[in-house]
């Protein structure tokens, strides 16, 4: 992975380069923001920027025999710890280590929910445990190999548990001559203060909806207006946008969830409604989220028909013919409490809380909040 390869962040790039190359780069450095925008990407970028053995101004040469084993996450000096489930108490992330760098190798745009399902699992606790604390000091106490940087990137380090945490608290607190921490959080504030004080924190913005767009047509083969829609509901986030694309028929099929919620709603049918909820807590809770983020994009854009600005809705032609008798429902009265009620039903998915009475209360709500 090259610079030039990570997806928008033009600016985050230009600062982390500009440090380096003028010899002024943290031992530590934290990227910090939503999942999606580019921030895995971004660290093995700069790994491959300090280990490569012909720099350019502006990115690592891509030829050297450095760049080609980075490219292919074999560099010894390029080391990687994420979240792994325990098997036993000595589980590091050495034994994930084939299954991790097969999904780096399949794109470095993907979360949590995509790495537990590679190790085969859902809904257990991933965690970066005591003894990969071990395992980090071990790796990074022996000399380099190249002569030049080790490089540590730490994937979701709010993972990590106490002695884990503990132990790359003295890294950072000691560091040895040429060694960065790269450390890559989606919830930077879950991390401890002390380590928190004594890294350089670069936070990155979710990505504009043009260059979504454009990654989605150079990089995925779709047509120009399937990508806009594509990217405008995928709100900056170019990981949501693969899952989209790699769901077949998702658009639709939410869609037409959507369409029956509203009307079994506006019947007040109650039993329909509840129906409706056990259909949705069927699905996997990845696909579960997915679902409520495009219910508050078309809740949004129905809000936005009633303008009769049509430059600013991004609809497809199902959704905007829907529009013409559904938007006059979704106005200043209720469109605020339409989008709190799914961001909180998203985060009772997130927090495992039981599927069928999650959507059972969200179904009821909306029969409230459509006649407003």
């Amino acid at each position: 992975m090259q610079f030039r390869e990570v997806i928008g962040q033009e600016d985050v790039k230009t600062r982390i380069i500009r440090q380096y190359r003028d010899g002024r780069g943290p031992h530590a450095l934290l990227l910090e923001g939503p999942e999606g925008c580019g921030k895995l990407a971004m660290a093995v970028a700069l790994g491959s920027y300090l280990l490569c053995s012909h720099p350019g101004e502006t990115d690592s040469c891509g030829v050297c025999p450095a760049c080609k084993q980075t490219r292919k996450f074999s560099h010894p000096d390029l080391h990687f710890s994420f979240p792994i489930i325990r098997k036993s108490e000595s589980t590091t992330c050495d034994d994930y280590m084939q299954e991790w760098t097969s999904m780096m190798q399949e794109g470095l745009y993907f979360g949590l929910a995509d790495w537990l399902d590679r190790m085969g699992t859902d809904n257990k606790q991933a965690v970066i445990p005591d003894a990969e604390g071990d395992n980090i000091l071990s790796k990074l106490s022996v000399t380099s190999y190249s002569g030049g940087y080790k490089v540590m990137i730490v994937w979701l380090p709010e993972r990590m548990t106490g002695n884990a945490a503990n132990n790359l608290l003295k890294f950072l607190e000691e560091p040895t001559p040429h060694t960065v921490f790269i450390l890559v959080s989606d919830n930077a504030g879950q991390l401890l203060p002390t380590v928190l004080s004594r890294t350089q924190r670069i936070g990155m913005s979710r990505l504009p909806v043009e260059v979504v767009a454009q990654a989605l047509q150079t990089q995925n083969g779709l047509e120009p207006a399937v990508a806009r829609q594509v990217a405008h509901i995928s709100n900056g986030s170019y990981l949501s946008a693969l899952r989209y694309i790699n769901i077949d028929n998702a658009t639709d099929m939410f869609f037409d969830r959507f369409v029956s919620l509203m009307r079994l709603a506006y019947a007040r049918d109650v039993r329909g409604l509840q129906q409706w909820g056990d259909g949705i807590a069927s699905w996997g809770r990845e696909r579960q989220k997915m679902f409520l983020g495009y219910m508050q994009n078309l809740l949004r854009e129905n809000f936005i028909y009633n303008f009769h600005r049509p430059e600013l809705n991004y609809m497809t032609d199902k959704e905007a013919g829907f529009a013409t008798k559904f938007a006059r429902f979704i106005n200043e009265r209720n469109i605020v409490d339409f989008v709190d009620e799914t961001a909180k039903t998203q985060r009772d998915i997130e927090q495992n809380v039981n599927g069928k009475t999650v959507f059972f209360d969200f179904a009821l709500n909306v029969t409230v909040l459509i006649r407003r």
